[in-house]
């Protein structure tokens, strides 16, 4: 399988040429699933990240069981959510040859693949990379009681940056939502010095 994977990778690679670039040849980072089992010896941010592709996976530790003893493991947050940035004409036939890799769609929209802006990721993976221990909710899990004042944050890692800080009772931690709207949400820590109320 690795083989195949690297072999058509190596096989597809857009042509660069001096014309304006095409839609299908335009990287962006796209929103797949994974439907491999949560167990799975090569999962597909794995598999991806073997053939040089940029992959984004959020991810937690859990404690799972090996050889009879509890251990800490980092595993994604959501088995079948990951952000690939390529273009299309690399990653289709790669979809098409691995039928667990999926694009996600938009709702009602004629079978076009789901996108994140390049700004919006790119803030949101620095914000991950940031801290420590990011927790993530789905838009779901977001109430109005966890969100607390409008932020922007002045110094540090994450400067510049705006939002709301959540809602956690009797804590000195101070957490900051930064959110790929619709997608995911992730709760930052941040340095109390750093916030400015706006």
């Amino acid at each position: 399988m690795d083989n195949i994977c690297a072999s058509l990778h190596n096989s597809v690679q857009p042509q660069k040429s001096l014309s304006v670039i095409s839609e299908f040849d335009q990287l962006r980072w796209f929103v797949m699933r994974d439907l491999k089992r949560h167990n799975a010896k090569l999962p597909a941010y794995k598999m991806l990240g073997d053939m040089n592709i940029k992959v984004f996976t959020p991810m937690v530790w859990k404690l799972r069981v090996r050889q009879g003893k509890r251990e800490p493991q980092e595993v994604p947050f959501m088995q079948d959510l990951l952000f690939v940035h390529d273009s299309r004409r690399v990653l289709d036939p790669i979809v098409e040859m691995v039928g667990t890799l999926q694009y996600r769609y938009m709702r009602g929209g004629n079978h076009i693949p789901m996108t994140v802006k390049d700004d919006d990721m790119d803030r949101f993976i620095q914000a991950v990379e940031a801290t420590n221990s990011p927790c993530f909710y789905t838009p779901a899990k977001i109430t109005p009681a966890m969100l607390g004042k409008q932020v922007r944050i002045i110094g540090g890692p994450l400067d510049g940056y705006e939002g709301r800080l959540q809602k956690l009772q009797g804590s000195r931690v101070k957490r900051l939502f930064v959110e790929l709207p619709g997608l995911l949400t992730a709760a930052v820590e941040v340095e109390p010095e750093f916030i400015q109320l706006v």
